[in-house]
């Protein structure tokens, strides 16, 4: 079940001694060169985007899409990036943002652009983000929401002083070649769908993860892919 191939990649992996394939340039492109990719679900071929794409909206969630419309397609809500975010003691931990609504960075030698450079000294783009309600999953409300992080609502925003920690994701390399995301506010539930219905337009939810490890079950494992790659099939082997 598991690889034996052990790579450069496999101090991503945090479930357990699976190293990330290194023909599958998807999800190297997602974690290491943090190129926005299509997140398909492994049971239905459905991809995951916002429920809203407009960049003005900050409180709605996000749904499964069986049908890439062109209005989804020209606004990117077909793309992610997994942007890396620290550490949770070993575990690298990542953030979920949409690529549609991006916001353009704050003009250079303004305070807002000092407190968002990246490593290279550029602004950073301003992404809404995957952001989980304080009390998932046993709220009966929407569990998460696609908005920046000082613009969600009180109960999605981080606790304890924490201004991101509701945002903070674990991403696991699954044995069969998929990721799945846990956030590390709720580390005994796995991003799924309400009432566990991976069905088009089901809604996406933080639910309980009963098989009780960092890899998930299949109803929970999405597979990254390139945009140039949705018509090819998730098993497929790319060179």
């Amino acid at each position: 079940m598991y690889t034996q191939e052990r790579t450069a990649m496999a101090n991503l992996v945090v479930g357990g001694p699976v190293a990330v394939n290194s023909y599958d340039n998807a999800i190297v492109a997602a974690l290491v060169e943090n190129r926005p990719v299509m997140l398909v679900h492994a049971f239905n071929g459905g991809y995951l985007r916002p429920a809203e794409l407009k960049e003005e909206s900050h409180d709605k969630g996000v749904k499964l899409a069986t049908a890439l419309d062109p209005a989804t397609k020209e606004a990117q809500g077909h793309l992610w990036y997994i942007t890396p975010a620290g550490f949770f003691g070993q575990r690298p931990l990542y953030l979920l943002e949409s690529a549609a609504g991006q916001v353009s960075p704050p003009p250079a030698g303004t305070a807002a652009a000092d407190n968002g450079r990246g490593d290279d000294g550029a602004p950073k783009p301003r992404r809404r983000r995957i952001t989980v309600h304080q009390e998932a999953p046993k709220s009966t409300a929407d569990t998460v929401q696609v908005g920046l992080p000082g613009k969600v609502g009180d109960k999605w925003r981080g606790r304890n002083g924490a201004p991101e920690d509701t945002q903070l994701w674990v991403v696991t390399v699954t044995p069969w070649g998929g990721i799945t995301f846990v956030p590390i506010t709720h580390p005994d539930t796995i991003l799924g769908f309400k009432d566990h219905a991976v069905t088009a337009d089901s809604e996406v939810r933080v639910t309980y993860n009963w098989g009780g490890d960092f890899t998930g079950t299949v109803i929970n494992t999405f597979y990254p892919r390139l945009p140039s790659e949705w018509n090819v099939p998730y098993h497929h082997v790319f060179t």
